[in-house]
Parts: structure tokens; C-alpha cells; sequence
């Protein structure tokens, strides 16, 4: 969907709402009409002419009496109430026991890094404290706070809402001034910053800070005239909001894409998988910035990546495309068509290493707990099933039963239930969790495993 905005020549003062204290902006001109594409899940991206500068607008942004992004005093008190919901005594016996324990015949061994990480924390406390410092405002959240169902639903219950979606669109006239409106962990578009700013509503930022850090990689892209190649998926939140950010970009999902783009700027000569200009357009027709010409914007690129993606596979894409550039151009020469920061977040990374380092062990069967739309839970899905060990990657409990049965995703989405899932006699299971998973939501889960494995016991008996 792609909705033109008529922002040619955009007043600071007015049409932006910026404070008076800003200074150095005057006014943002732009020499074409701002484009808003939307994905499907009803995000959206500006594609904007190089004279609007997004960093130095989202600057001034955050310096504006009606922004915040450190929380607003009550950090003690809701971390308190975040411990009494999603902490868990099952985990903790665990932790105190090298991460691996033996209930009955059921031995569990914990990943040594898993669950909350420190920006979904973060996140979450923040919109506590968002609800405690307004207690009679209509908040409201620009997507779910991280994708985990468990939370989302208790935001639900303290009356934060997420803004309505009618047919791929937000619906941000519902949205009035003197409201609060939450940015989720992963970020938020230029263009729903912009819209926000208009309204001049009470903003509370919540973006992780790994997600800003690619933002600037983006920003050094534009700077320099690169083209961002973003590993990601175009339809997830984070990339949607880090695209925004960038001048001209292309989103590749996988290695497979990123060959063929690859294969596209050696005219067919790595693996012959590209063909021709327009077949490249029509493959990557949702994931390239407005008015993206491979044969112009492909000399010049930089690497960034959404930060839940598999680390190995962004390294890879990053090495695949600094060959290229080298063999397209000369090794001497290739500064000057390739560009590469560090922006695989730490946590992603951590998880993914404990996720490889806990296949090695002699298990069973692997528990995955997280979102069904979490990606970074889907990698963690990924390693496991590449190994060949069976692996069950649920986002709750209730995925599990009647009796022994169980509902799970593949790491590509597909939804399996299965029949005796849990094997008879003494097992031993591994156990891991997405970066937004709460530690009780993974108790609820091994108590129902827990629950399959006394009912085999009472029968035999």
C-alpha cells in the first residue's frame, strides 16, 4: 500500500509540533512527496527525499517536554510487580543447580543464556511505568510491546491498546491529543513518528537500544551514498522501522537471497541463480526502497541487519557481499562499495550460542518457548531442527494436551500437532526460551510436561 503525503515544504512550528527550544531545523523541505508503504501487518515506512534528514528530526524529537525514553521514577516498584508475575521457582531451582535438575524421571537442562533479555526488559518496565505515572490516560501502543503473548495480554488487561488496523492501515485518528502512545521495543517508522509529533501526544519511547544502534548504521549508509542491504524480513516491525531510516535499501531474508542479489551484480557468474532486471524487481518487489534500480543501486553497499536474525547467517551475507564488491571492483577498491558495522545485539547472540552449545548434549527432546511471531525464538527453533533433535517450539502451555499431545511450529511457521510427543521412561529435555519470554511462562510449560509424565507413572503403577 503506498499512501503519498503532500509534506513538499513541512513547517517546524506548525505542521510538526516541534518545541521552540529546537534549533537548526527551521524548516525540513523536501524536493518530492513523502511515501508511506505499509506491510502487511499494517507497519509502515517512509521513503523520503535525501533533503529530509530522519536522524536530526528524530534528534529534536527526543528533546521535545512531551518524549521520554528513561522511565519516569517508578522504576523500583514496577520491577518489583514484573518479578511477582513472570518470575519463576521452577527456574530458579535450576540456576542454583547449574541449570540442570531432576524432577521425578524428568532431567532438565537449562540453556545458560535464555529468556528476558535486557532491552525487553527494559521495554516492558517502562510501559508499567508508563500506565503508573498515568493512571487515568488513554495509552496505546504502535505494535505489540515485544511478541510474546503472555505480556501483550496483561498490557491488555492494565488498558493499554494497541492502535486499531483496518485494512493494512493504522488507524491513528483514533489517537487524541493528551493521549500516551507506547513505541515498542523494536521501534517505530519515521512516518508514525512524524504522525505522533502532529498530534502532540505524550510519547514514550521503548525501543531497545541495539535496534537505534542499526538505525545509525543505516543513517552512515545514507551519509555516505550506500545502498542498505538489511538482513531481515520486510514484514517484521523492526526492519519496517529501521528501512524508514535508510535512503536506499534492499531486505534480504536469507543467504538465498542475497546470492541471487549477489549473482545479479556479477551479471550471473556466481551461481547463476539471477536473471533479469525485471525479474529482480518483481522478486523483491516488498522489500527495496521506492524507485530501487538494481543496475544503478547495487555499486555501493552497506550491511545491517534486523537484530534477531541467526548471527551466523548475517556474518555470512556480510562476507559473501564484501567477495562480490571484491571481485565486481578489485580488491583495492573495495572501501570504496562496501561497508560493514557490527550490529548483531548481544543477547541474540548469546541465546543463539547456548542454543549450539545445548544441542551437543545427550537429550531427548528440546523445548523452544516463545512467541509464534517472535523471530529471534524461530532461530533458536532452527538450530535445534538442524541438529535433528526433536524440538517443540510453543508459546505456551496451552499448546500442550490433551493428554499427550502437542501443538508446535517448525522455525518456518508450519504448524504441527503430534501424539505422544514425550517419550516413556527417564528422559532428559533441553530447554530454552525467546528474548521476550518470561521465566513463568516457561514453568507453565515443564509443569504441564511434568503433569504427562505422573499420569505415566500413576498408570504403570
Amino acid at each position: 500500500m503506498a499512501i503519498t503525503l503532500q509534506l513538499c515544504r513541512i513547517p517546524t512550528r506548525t505542521n510538526l509540533a516541534l518545541p521552540e527550544t529546537f534549533s537548526g531545523i527551521g524548516t525540513i523541505r523536501c524536493r518530492k512527496p513523502l511515501s508511506v508503504r505499509c506491510s502487511a501487518a499494517g507497519d509502515s515506512s517512509l521513503a523520503v527525499d535525501s533533503d529530509f534528514d530522519a536522524k536530526v528530526f528524530r534528534k529534536n524529537l527526543t528533546r521535545s517536554k512531551n518524549y521520554n525514553r528513561k522511565g519516569f521514577g517508578h522504576k523500583e516498584e514496577t520491577l518489583q510487580l514484573m518479578n511477582r508475575e513472570y518470575t519463576s521457582d521452577v527456574i530458579k531451582t535450576l540456576k542454583e543447580n547449574g541449570n540442570e535438575y531432576t524432577w521425578g524421571n524428568v532431567t532438565v537442562k537449562l540453556a545458560e543464556s535464555y529468556g528476558f533479555c535486557w532491552g525487553v526488559e527494559r521495554a516492558v518496565q517502562i510501559a508499567y511505568e508508563a500506565r503508573k505515572q498515568f493512571p487515568d490516560e488513554k495509552i496505546w501502543l504502535t505494535n505489540e510491546i515485544i511478541h510474546n503473548p503472555s505480556v501483550n495480554k496483561r498490557l491488555e488487561e492494565m488498558k493499554v491498546e494497541n492502535i486499531p488496523i483496518e485494512e493494512g492501515k493504522k488507524q491513528f485518528e483514533v489517537v487524541d491529543k493528551g493521549d500516551v502512545v507506547i513505541l515498542p521495543a523494536f521501534g517505530a517508522g519515521v512516518d508514525e513518528m512524524l504522525t505522533l509529533n502532529d498530534k502532540n501526544v505524550q510519547i514514550v519511547d521503548t525501543t531497545c537500544p541495539w535496534v537505534s544502534k542499526v538505525w545509525n548504521t543505516v543513517e552512515k549508509h545514507k551519509k555516505g551514498d550506500y545502498t542498505s542491504i538489511i538482513h531481515g524480513k520486510y514484514a517484521h516491525e523492526e526492519t519496517v522501522a529501521t528501512a524508514s531510516f535508510a535512503g536506499t535499501y534492499i531486505i534480504v531474508k536469507n543467504m538465498k537471497e542475497a546470492a541471487y542479489v549477489c549473482d545479479y551484480i556479477l551479471g550471473g557468474e556466481l551461481d547463476g541463480s539471477s536473471s533479469t532486471r525485471e525479474a529482480f524487481l518483481e522478486k523483491f518487489k516488498n522489500a527495496v526502497s521506492k524507485g530501487f534500480d538494481p543496475d544503478r543501486d547495487l555499486i555501493k553497499l552497506g550491511i545491517a541487519n534486523q537484530t534477531t536474525m541467526l548471527k551466523g547467517e548475517t556474518e555470512e551475507i556480510g562476507k559473501l557481499v564484501e567477495r562480490t564488491m571484491m571481485r565486481k571492483y578489485g580488491v583495492k577498491n573495495v572501501n570504496e562499495h562496501f561497508m560493514s558495522f557490527n550490529t548483531i545485539c548481544d543477547a541474540t547472540q548469546e541465546r543463539q550460542d547456548a542454543m549450539y552449545k545445548l544441542v551437543e548434549e545427550d537429550l531427548d527432546l528440546i523445548l523452544v518457548v516463545g512467541g509464534w511471531n517472535s523471530s529471534n525464538t524461530s532461530h533458536l527453533q532452527e538450530i535445534a531442527e538442524e541438529r535433528g533433535i526433536p524440538s517443540y517450539w510453543i508459546d505456551s502451555e496451552q499448546r500442550i494436551g490433551p493428554g499427550n499431545k502437542i501443538a508446535y511450529k517448525l522455525m518456518h511457521g508450519e504448524l504441527v500437532e503430534k501424539e505422544n510427543w514425550v517419550p516413556e521412561g527417564p528422559i532428559t529435555i533441553g530447554v530454552t526460551s525467546g528474548a521476550s519470554t518470561p521465566d513463568k511462562v516457561v514453568e507453565d510449560v515443564l509443569i504441564k510436561l511434568f503433569d504427562i509424565k505422573r499420569e505415566e507413572v500413576l498408570q504403570v503403577a
